[in-house]
């Protein structure tokens, strides 16, 4: 579900979901506010196609990350994308 009235810092959202599938959130925030900081993750759907996730940089993904992967990495990744300094 999109809040078009509210403001996030960042927005991390997988790319294949049953409803609203990633890209099309990604496409849709960024239309919204082209300045949205976003964050895609991805396991690659059953074939493990990682093309999604290229798809989702070239449609203005700030960060992309591939499942499986630790809390740390995603932790790394939104301090990378919110310029926090650790």
């Amino acid at each position: 579900m999109f809040f078009p009235n509210e403001s996030f810092d960042l927005v991390v959202t997988d790319i294949l979901m049953p409803e609203k599938e990633g890209i099309e959130t990604i496409i849709d925030l960024k239309t919204l506010n082209p300045g949205q900081k976003i964050i895609a993750i991805s396991g690659g759907g059953r074939d493990r196609y990682q093309g999604y996730l290229q798809t989702a940089s070239e449609l203005g993904a700030d960060d992309t990350l591939a499942k499986p992967f630790t809390g740390e990495a995603l932790l790394d990744r939104v301090d990378a994308c919110l310029n926090i300094a650790g």
